[in-house]
């Protein structure tokens, strides 16, 4: 039996009619419980909530290690350095 309304599209469909005159629709398609249903990507049995929840929204861990941030204090101090060198000969 064909819907009132194409759950695909939305078009209105006319009694009786096989497929939807706008999608092309069918039984195999979209009218049936098992075809919308299948359609929707919904997780099966086998999901795990928690594990997904776990993955998604907690916090996830620095790429960086924590060891290397001296480096980079290091690294600026002898840029500041080198700067204020290069000024001073300048002034000279």
């Amino acid at each position: 039996m064909s819907p009132e309304n194409c759950p695909i599209c939305g078009a209105d469909v006319p009694s009786g009619a096989k497929a939807c005159p706008e999608c092309g629709a069918d039984e195999q398609t979209g009218w049936s419980e098992e075809a919308y249903a299948s359609s929707l990507n919904l997780p099966d049995e086998s999901f795990d909530y928690d594990d997904f929840v776990k993955r998604e929204l907690e916090p996830k861990k620095s790429p960086v290690p924590r060891g290397i941030r001296w480096f980079w204090w290091v690294a600026a101090i002898a840029v500041l350095a080198a700067f204020l060198i290069g000024l001073f000969r300048l002034i000279r």
